[in-house]
């Protein structure tokens, strides 16, 4: 059984090159925002979040906090249109385990959530 990676991100072409490049080895679910992402990791096995940093109404830091207050074992990538080390370490303090900046480079995606998920 493939394991699963919720991508959550407000745009849509985001979603979909994360689609394209999970698709084969992943079930891939998708929220555009944080309340959907709560929602959805409550419903349904989910094994990784790929999270967007920059969000309307909560922000990713946020909506990590209470990924993290419902399932405390769920592993968290950061995804961040900039390169900060600020945004890095609050990422990571708050749970996540790596932080990708965008424009994703596919065969570092790939092999972030293949180590992650091993």
């Amino acid at each position: 059984m493939k394991k699963s990676v919720l991508v959550c991100d407000d745009e849509e072409g985001i979603r979909e090159s994360l689609k394209l490049i999970l698709e084969k080895d992943y079930d891939v679910i998708f929220a555009v925002n944080g309340n959907e992402a709560i929602e959805k990791l409550k419903k349904g096995p989910v094994d990784l979040v790929i999270l967007d940093i920059k969000m309307p109404r909560m922000d990713g830091i946020e909506t990590l906090k209470k990924l993290k207050a419902t399932r405390p074992d769920i592993k968290t990538i950061i995804s961040s249109g900039y390169k900060s080390m600020e945004t890095a370490k609050a990422a990571t303090d708050a749970g996540a385990v790596d932080y990708i900046v965008k424009p994703f480079n596919k065969t570092e995606i790939l092999a972030s959530v293949k180590r992650i998920l091993a």
